[in-house]
């Protein structure tokens, strides 16, 4: 490992190398480079660079029929809209939000006892040897030596860039990376540009419209060419050629003539709508006050602007489960003490009957220090605390030692605990409410208050956790001397670890598990064991060193933590709740109506997020099978998934191997798996370790086409890399878009897989909602911001295209029709000002009031009928087909506003036998009956009429009117003859009554087509938007479906949402520099007498059951050996 040497104070030494100086840019532009960069990017997009081509083709009069500013005017518009978007969006941007979880740092104690003595951090002279500058924001492996003593130095004891300190008035630091060596800059990577499917469509298809536009130019060239060798020759007299000017070189001329005058049909004004659009979208998701959730006043955020209409075409969701679908407030519910069960509520006969809000709760006043919010309903566990069972007084003392809570007492005898994990913060919370309270801890001690009695207890190691270990220990001396390692973790793994006299207890133990299990319960397993004084001083030693070194220093830690960690006695189980998120099984069975399959893919145990999934109605009763895949290997997993048993045959019998795909033709040209047709509905589960082989190349196709025939998977156990990897196999593999949702950093990667990344804010920080594209408070909104927000949107942007597309390949293809009858000299059919301002002026408004106001139908009946969604997975709203359509109807239009006009004004006049026929009242005509069958084409699009709309189509229509009177006055003319030709065209033509009847007859053409298709395909057949349109009926309120309340034999979950890093950090320094507050230990200290038990304490039991019982045959511990003695100093 290559390593950096920092010298502290000698400046000398460390001017010798190069370091960084600390100035840091997150923002992509400053005031000189914006405007060079941002022009820079813009014309990497091909549109625009299409435009800037075309601009410089105008400026050569051989070519340009049009002036220069009816592509300057657009150009500039786009580009200037464009530059305020991405310098907004760049501002944002550089505005760096760390995680906002409260994570504890520790100086070490030879450091910390410099305190703030100015003199003393002056000669402080040492040399920092560390790791490289790198991204890992989890680890720092490093060394301080100073006076010839090496101490370790890991991520507890660096403060990152960009923390915020709390609850520390001040700190002295050694800066060992700045600038962009920080950590913080290491992970500022440009994230993966996330573009929606119809952006990819779009791509697709303008490169066919370029190729077709060249088609046509093409096609207008060859004609020119002809047309010059056969008529060009008879208007040489007033029309001659310039010397050397072949038939060839006019149709070469007039190929980009064309092309300068068929751009419209790709208009630039299309990216700064579709902008529009999306941001507009957005604000309705920021606005929508059904989705703020008030207990946290935290409203929903779209945190991008580019994914909105993606909303609408989800079909995988890939969602974490703890934090996102359930609360992430856990509660101590049950535990197991050396074999026998508490926390059930059983009447007299001795039958356990349901807790609610009325049952008694057990009265902790006996305990001044209890925490008032802590409920529990069994008395009998209180009672063996105050009969001073042994096994129970050790099972609480070990969860007041056994963690790494901060305690803060402002005032005596108000504690409050401050924990990295909810999971820790109930388990301390429990001890302390049942007489063992941990009230504060220094660096090398943690201070409990046992029954009353202070006691300080030396805190000689912490065996931290991690995500292998999956435990974590501490070893302390009690006041009497002696010596005890104290563990919780994962019930698997502790149990790898007992003394093999505890084979009974174990049995008896799991029992109690697996009904944990069939609750949806997080558990822990506890287990102790005494250490010989000779034994621990040598390990300690060797652990000195482990700590110390530089290289592999976290392998070496877990061997000298395996080789304590064995032959522990059991002591019994922990049970926590996460309740379920409000509305969760209601928005699972909403989105599955939608056909939105749901993965959970979460750490805890199987069992746990087994039932779990029956809890919220992703796995139901009514299900044929739900598949559950264990396999070691990757045969095993195959064969799982293929046997008869098993998935594949079960759901398909007549399924056949070959179907699938050779390897080799997956490498780059990926075939998508199509969706199978199953009978029946099944759920799939699969551990983390199954799953690992499950994404080996020669198993993933099976596995994904397996898991894509079922209604739901469940993957558990899996890290985050795992989570990541599951989005990508479906990505890579399925033509549909996915979203992830989650509430922690584990879903980072998750989240920034998908499509789309959903971050929920709640307890586990801000990390996941950073990383996201559309943030919320609560998983049941997910329901509405893809049934109502993501629809909408689709179906708005859907509509938007297919409109923008038809009104301006009608523009474009009626030039096409009358190249035949200008002799291909490129000649426009319309007033130069209407080719400027048709797109920005008179049908803007109109196509921007459709697609952000436009409704099929209202919320409610989106929620009603969920079914609405199912076309976006299909894209039959837009797609390759559809555009065929837009073309095909674009070109009959065309046809109808060409020669309807032209068919009417051939040989006609005035009412006083004037002359009508002319280019500027042909172009007119021409014009007009185009603005008014696309305004009429819109009316058609809509659904949903609001006064903005009206306003928006009517005022442009009165706009055009009003522009057209105004630019064809005497007045603009003499100001501007050049600019402004058409004088008095529009009063001489339109106060003629066969001009209104053109127009008339050929608005009708166009649309009577359309309503006729229309009509019949309702009445013939009808979509599922037609039918809800119809039925016009008030949704019912949803139904209630009551909780199912499984038992299971399966194995409970592993409740230990810890962190690693925070063991070694307690036992580093002196974090807690201000003087103890002093109290008292908050009981009334008259000795034992002082707990005599009384009442319901003394003896008796509601159930009838002796109070301790025991199990039989349970080998004795040296538990039943073990009682507090007071320890007279405290």
């Amino acid at each position: 490992m290559r390593c950096q040497n920092i010298h502290v104070i000698t400046t000398e030494i460390n001017s010798d190398r190069e370091f960084y100086t600390n100035a840091i840019k997150t923002s992509k532009y400053n005031l000189f480079t914006f405007l060079p960069l941002n022009l820079f990017e813009q014309f990497q997009r091909i549109a625009n660079a299409y435009f800037l081509f075309l601009l410089v083709l105008q400026v050569i009069p051989q070519i340009s029929s049009l002036s220069w500013f009816t592509t300057v005017v657009p150009l500039v518009l786009v580009l200037s809209v464009t530059a305020a978007k991405d310098a907004t969006d760049d501002i944002v941007s550089s505005c760096l939000v760390l995680e906002t979880n409260l994570k504890v740092r520790q100086a070490l104690p030879v450091t910390g006892d410099l305190g703030d003595d100015i003199e003393k951090l002056a000669d402080f002279d040492g040399e920092v040897r560390c790791e490289p500058p790198n991204n890992r924001l989890d680890r720092f492996t490093g060394t301080l030596t100073y006076t010839g003593q090496k101490y370790a130095l890991d991520n507890e004891k660096i403060l990152l860039r960009g923390c915020t300190l709390r609850n520390t008035e001040w700190c002295f630091g050694l800066v060992v990376f700045g600038g962009p060596e920080t950590k913080l800059m290491q992970n500022c990577g440009k994230s993966t540009f996330k573009r929606t499917s119809i952006d990819r469509l779009m791509n697709v298809l303008v490169l066919c419209i370029f190729g077709f536009l060249a088609f046509m130019c093409t096609v207008l060239a060859i004609g020119n060419f002809f047309w010059e060798l056969n008529e060009g020759s008879h208007f040489t007299a007033f029309l001659p050629r310039q010397d050397g000017n072949s038939a060839a070189f006019s149709a070469f001329l007039t190929f980009w003539s064309y092309v300068i005058i068929l751009n419209t049909v790709v208009p630039i004004s299309l990216y700064v709508s579709v902008e529009i659009i999306r941001l507009g979208n957005s604000f309705y998701i920021d606005w929508d006050r059904k989705m703020y959730y008030a207990r946290s006043d935290t409203p929903a955020e779209a945190r991008t602007t580019t994914l909105n209409e993606e909303l609408g075409q989800i079909k995988y969701i890939f969602s974490d489960k703890t934090g996102t679908l359930t609360q992430n407030i856990m509660t101590f519910n049950k535990c197991s003490i050396n074999g026998k069960c508490y926390g059930d509520v059983c009447d007299y006969m001795g039958q356990r009957i349901e807790i609610t809000q009325k049952t008694e709760r057990v009265d902790f006043s006996f305990n001044p220090l209890a925490d008032p919010r802590f409920v529990f309903h069994d008395h009998s566990l209180v009672e063996a605390v105050k009969l001073e069972t042994p096994e129970v007084h050790t099972f609480f003392r070990l969860l007041a030692l056994c963690h790494t809570v901060m305690a803060e007492e402002k005032k005596e005898g108000e504690l409050f605990y401050q924990a990295q994990s909810p999971d820790e913060g109930a388990l301390v919370t429990a001890a302390r409410n049942f007489g063992f309270v941990f009230r504060s801890r220094t660096p090398d001690s943690v201070s409990i208050v046992e029954m009353g009695q202070q006691r300080s207890y030396e805190l000689l190691a912490i065996l931290d956790f991690n995500n292998v270990r999956k435990r974590m220990s501490v070893i302390v001396r009690s006041p009497e001397g002696k010596l005890s390692l104290y563990c919780k973790g994962a019930d698997t793994i502790v149990y790898e670890r007992l003394h093999q006299s505890c084979s009974k207890l174990m049995d008896v133990t799991t029992e109690h598990l697996n009904e944990f299990a069939g609750e949806g319960l997080r558990t822990l397993a506890l287990a102790y064991k005494d250490l010989d004084e000779d034994y621990f001083t040598q390990w300690k030693q060797r652990h000195h060193e482990a700590s110390t070194a530089l290289d592999d220093r976290e392998s070496k830690l877990d061997q000298l933590y395996e080789e304590i960690e064995n032959d522990l006695l059991l002591l019994g189980a922990t049970a926590i709740e996460d309740k379920l998120q409000d509305g969760v099984p209601q928005t699972i069975e909403q989105l599955a109506k939608a056909d939105i399959k749901i993965w959970v893919l979460t750490g805890d145990k199987q069992e746990t997020a087994e039932n779990i999934g029956y809890a919220c109605n992703l796995l139901r009763e009514e299900m044929n099978e739900v598949f559950i895949i264990s396999g070691n290997s990757p045969e095993d997993v195959q064969a799982e998934l293929r046997s008869d048993r098993y998935a594949r045959t079960t759901m398909k019998p007549d399924v056949v191997d070959s179907v699938l795909l050779p390897e080799r033709t997956l490498a780059k040209g990926v075939k998508a798996i199509t969706d199978e047709v199953v009978n029946g509905e099944y759920g799939l589960v699969i551990s983390g370790h199954s799953l690992a082989y499950a994404l080996e190349r020669s198993v993933e196709l099976e596995f994904l086409r397996t898991a894509c025939m079922c209604k739901s998977v469940i993957c558990c156990r899996v890290t985050p890399l795992q989570k990541a990897q599951v989005v990508e196999l479906v990505k890579k593999y399925k033509q549909v878009v996915t979203l992830a949702i989650g509430d922690g950093a584990n879903d980072v990667s998750m989240i920034k897989a998908a499509h789309i990344g959903v971050g929920i804010s709640g307890q586990e920080g801000m990390q996941a909602v950073l990383s996201s594209d559309y943030s919320f408070a609560q998983f049941c909104f997910l329901q509405r911001l893809l049934l109502v927000h993501g629809r909408w949107s689709y179906l708005r942007m859907c509509k938007f295209l297919r409109y923008f597309f038809y009104k301006n390949f009608t523009f474009t293809f009626v030039h096409f029709w009358y190249a035949f009858f200008c002799g291909f000299s490129a000649q426009t059919v319309y007033d130069q000002w209407f080719i400027t301002l048709y797109n920005l002026v008179y049908t803007a408004l109109p196509v921007l009031g459709m697609s952000l106001f436009d409704q099929d139908v209202n919320d409610v009946w989106s929620f009603q009928h969920p079914q609405l969604y199912i076309p976006g997975h299909l894209n039959l709203y837009f797609s390759k087909k559809a555009f065929f359509k837009c073309a095909l109807h674009s070109c009959y239009s065309s046809l109808v506003l060409f020669f309807i006009p032209y068919a009417a004004m051939q040989d006609t006049v005035r009412g006083d036998g004037k002359d009508v026929a002319d280019y500027q009242s042909f172009a007119l005509l021409t014009q007009t009956c185009l603005l008014f069958a696309v305004s009429i084409q819109l009316g058609l699009e809509m659904s949903y009429w609001t006064a903005v709309n009206t306003i928006f189509v009517l005022g442009s229509l009165v706009m055009y009117f009003a522009v057209t009177f105004t630019m064809y006055s005497n007045g603009m003319f003499l100001m501007l003859p050049s600019a402004f030709p058409f004088i008095g065209t529009a009063r001489n033509s339109l106060n003629q009554p066969n001009i209104w009847l053109t127009i008339l007859l050929t608005s009708l053409l166009c649309v009577l087509p359309v309503v006729t298709f229309r009509f019949l395909l309702i009445q013939l057949c009808p979509t599922i938007n037609d039918k809800v349109r119809q039925a016009k009926a008030t949704p019912p309120p949803p139904p209630r479906r009551a909780r199912i309340r499984r038992t299971s034999s399966r194995r409970s979950g592993y409740a230990f949402s810890h962190a690693q890093g925070y063991g070694d950090l307690v036992t580093s320094g002196r974090f807690l520099r201000r003087p103890a507050v002093s109290r008292s230990s908050g009981f009334a200290h008259t000795g034992r007498t002082g707990f005599s038990p009384m009442g319901r304490s003394a003896g008796y039991s509601p159930t009838g059951r002796p109070q301790n019982a025991r199990v039989s045959d349970v080998e004795a511990t040296s538990l039943q050996m073990y009682r507090t003695i007071t320890d007279p100093a405290l």
